[in-house]
């Protein structure tokens, strides 16, 4: 049975992975802007953006808080979810080179950082990669993300073409109509 609170998803790790992830949170708890909170997300220790803060929540479960970062034991590694770093190319190029310089292996995908050991990583640049995305920054790239339109995962030009224009248009009326229906439901539940 998935745990409900962050407590019991420590409790039942085994020691050696426990004193690791608890590391690890450590570390991102000291980094982390107020305006992020930490809870169970997808099986995880999550920290997010609430719906307090972000009303839309996540476009891909709206119901869902949106996801900044996670933290997870999985069956063949422990593994660090840096979505700040996903489709932000500027802080991916900085957390690369932070990272080389400390002269350890860096094993991660677009998001994921995987680590057997604490000292697989290079804790104090992962403190400072979550330093440099507040709240309210991640919420605007996130937005310009979702309005940026995409041809095989690249983005295209804003000036490009009409179809481009079209999606974008469309990208925006979503997210504005979202906003606005999580705004009306919440005057109707103070009535």
């Amino acid at each position: 049975m998935p745990a409900s609170s962050v407590k019991e998803y420590l409790a039942a790790l085994p020691a050696d992975r426990r004193n690791a992830i608890q590391a690890v949170r450590e570390v991102v708890l000291a980094n982390l802007d107020e305006d992020y909170e930490e809870g169970i997300q997808y099986n995880m220790i999550g920290y997010y953006v609430p719906h307090s803060v972000f009303p839309p929540g996540y476009h891909c479960d709206p119901k869902q808080p949106l996801p900044f970062a996670s933290l997870a034991s999985q069956k063949n590694h422990m593994a660090l979810y840096l979505m700040c770093i996903y489709g932000h190319d500027e802080l991916r190029a900085w957390f690369e080179n932070a990272w080389a310089k400390t002269g350890k292996k860096l094993d991660m995908g677009k998001a994921c950082l995987r680590f057997k050991k604490i000292d697989d990583l290079a804790l104090d640049v992962i403190g400072e990669a979550i330093r440099r995305v507040p709240a309210a920054k991640y919420i605007a790239h996130y937005n310009d993300l979702l309005n940026t339109p995409r041809v095989n995962g690249k983005p295209v030009k804003k000036a490009a073409t009409s179809a481009a224009k079209k999606i974008r248009k469309k990208a925006t009326k979503k997210t504005a109509k979202k906003a606005g229906k999580k705004a009306s439901h919440k005057k109707a539940a103070r009535r």
